[in-house]
């Protein structure tokens, strides 16, 4: 039985539940999206054209203040280009990059599955590993590592790497002609530390030779169901990307790029997003606590990593299932994860509350 398969069983435990189920598996927005973006959309809705696969102008500009303006990142607006949502970009960058079965792609450990997709997509051979400075970049197999991705904060953990150890990847990388990759789409989302970009010159130095960080508006700014993701990076590299997305026509549409520059340009509704997430958050993690689980890593994003100490991640799934409530095991993410549970906090205050009445007494050590 596929993981999947397994987790539609604890779907329809939990769904069984009389008082009904709390879903804290997805990090998908329940909140609604800000209405200066709606606005923005809305106006720009008379679109027969074709938009550009570049941007426009205004998009590309608002894209690399607000780079600037919140995470310290200076980077021209041509070396910017809108995605239709980051989760395609991850995907399908190592054929982006032509890589083939030759090749390599390496990724943290414990990640999200899109990582892996996105090479076997491109015939590469998959390596998870969180420091591949202790590699040859020369595989066993014979295939020579292309591409590194990078996740901080990190999905499903909330781990952030300091500046210093992504520095190193960078070193490591340069020196063997390896492209990094940075997946960022929860940067906005720092609690107990303070995560860095790819592209600050704390990690990239003077320059982003060699370097992709991709950024999503979906956590942000509610835009899951826009499509409304970032690229930025090596100018090469951004060229190579926009010349191959153009001739296949992956396209951000015109009214969502419009409505992209509404949400890059003000950080008021963040804000408000924020102290929502850290309420649900704070609500969670206590309940969590006091019933005896410990929350590993956790310092940014919009998960909790726990593991209940008397039952691995499936068991402890299937007993939360029984009250109702739909975590995600951490095997999902890697072998290193079967221990642990990811809890999402981006439902709403309503389930959150719901689930931490349940948790009081559905799973303890």
């Amino acid at each position: 039985m596929s993981f999947w398969d397994r987790l539609d069983c604890l779907r329809a435990v939990a769904a069984r539940h009389p008082d009904g189920m709390v879903d804290l598996t997805k990090g998908e927005p329940v909140d609604p999206v800000p209405m200066i973006i709606q606005r923005a959309l809305g106006g720009a809705a008379n679109a027969p054209g074709y938009p550009l696969t570049r941007g426009t102008a205004a998009l590309r500009e608002s894209a690399a203040v607000w780079l600037a303006r919140c995470h310290g990142v200076s980077v021209p607006s041509g070396q910017v280009l809108p995605t239709i949502g980051s989760k395609e970009f991850i995907g399908l960058l190592p054929l982006m990059l032509g890589l083939g079965p030759e090749d390599a792609v390496a990724y943290p450990e414990l990640a999200y599955p899109s990582y892996a997709a996105g090479a076997r997509l491109a015939g590469a051979e998959t390596v998870a590993s969180d420091d591949v400075t202790a590699r040859d970049p020369v595989l066993p197999s014979g295939r020579r590592i292309r591409l590194i991705w990078l996740n901080s904060p990190a999905n499903p953990t909330g781990r952030v790497w300091p500046a210093e150890s992504m520095r190193r990847i960078v070193g490591w990388a340069r020196k063997h002609d390896v492209v990094v990759a940075s997946d960022e789409c929860y940067l906005d989302y720092g609690w107990d530390a303070a995560p860095v970009s790819l592209l600050t010159p704390a990690v990239a130095g003077e320059s982003h030779t060699g370097l992709v960080s991709v950024y999503s508006l979906s956590k942000r700014s509610n835009l899951a169901g826009y499509r409304a993701g970032v690229a930025a990076g090596d100018p090469e590299l951004m060229d190579r990307m926009w010349q191959r997305r153009r001739e296949i026509g992956l396209i951000t549409p015109a009214p969502v790029q419009r409505a992209m520059i509404a949400a890059l340009d003000d950080d008021a509704h963040v804000k408000r997003q924020r102290e929502r997430y850290a309420h649900r958050r704070a609500l969670l993690r206590a309940t969590l606590s006091a019933a005896g689980w410990t929350i590993d890593h956790s310092e940014a994003g919009l998960f909790l990593w726990a593991r209940c100490p008397a039952l691995p991640g499936w068991a402890a799934c299937e007993r939360l299932a029984e009250a109702g409530i739909l975590a995600t095991p951490g095997d999902m993410y890697g072998d290193a994860g079967r221990r642990h549970v990811r809890f999402a906090v981006t439902a709403s205050d309503v389930a959150i509350e719901i689930a931490c009445r349940r948790l009081h007494t559905a799973v303890r050590p």
